[in-house]
């Protein structure tokens, strides 16, 4: 068993999770912000409502975080996530470079995606460490946005495959 390291600050699994939780609470902040406006630059109406449907999820995937917080008895606080800020910085390029195209929606789903995957990484990780911490409910919460997130990424996939990507390849 490997000896346990002196840390210069003392910082421990909870001061990471709550430094995560900040990070995706800001992360989510931004999410609602861009998914209007991917709502309104797509061409597909599937696209459009699947944006505006994730967009009402994102604001309880909010509520749920700041659920979290007050289980940590700490205020619901933000703290600027570049990975999520690159992301959607490129999903404002895609809406820019290729608006009135046939590929926008493409562009425009594959954003999102990478949008997706990050939220399932950060999710997935924020999950397991509550539950290492022992807390219950936070697992619980976590959980529950962890499962709409996959859903939306699987709905995403299935729109990409049955209408989007078709669409920009006949253009």
């Amino acid at each position: 068993m490997a000896a346990k390291r002196a840390a210069p600050n003392d910082k421990d699994l909870s001061d990471l999770f709550h430094d995560t939780l900040k990070d995706i609470y800001f992360a989510e902040k931004q999410i609602l912000k861009a998914l209007p406006k991917m709502a309104k630059a797509a061409h597909s109406a599937d696209l459009s409502a699947a944006f505006k449907k994730h967009h009402i999820e994102t604001e309880g995937q909010v509520d749920r975080l700041e659920q979290v917080f007050e289980l940590i008895d700490k205020p619901a606080k933000a703290k600027t996530c570049d990975a999520i800020m690159g992301i959607l910085d490129e999903g404002k390029e895609i809406m820019d470079e290729y608006k009135g195209t046939e590929a926008l929606d493409a562009g425009l789903l594959a954003a999102a995606q990478a949008v997706e995957h990050y939220e399932i990484a950060r999710y997935g990780t924020l999950k397991a460490w509550a539950s290492k911490l022992g807390m219950t409910e936070a697992v619980r919460l976590l959980d529950e946005t962890l499962q709409q997130e996959h859903n939306t990424d699987e709905a995403l996939t299935t729109l990409a495959l049955a209408e989007v990507n078709t669409e920009a390849m006949a253009a």
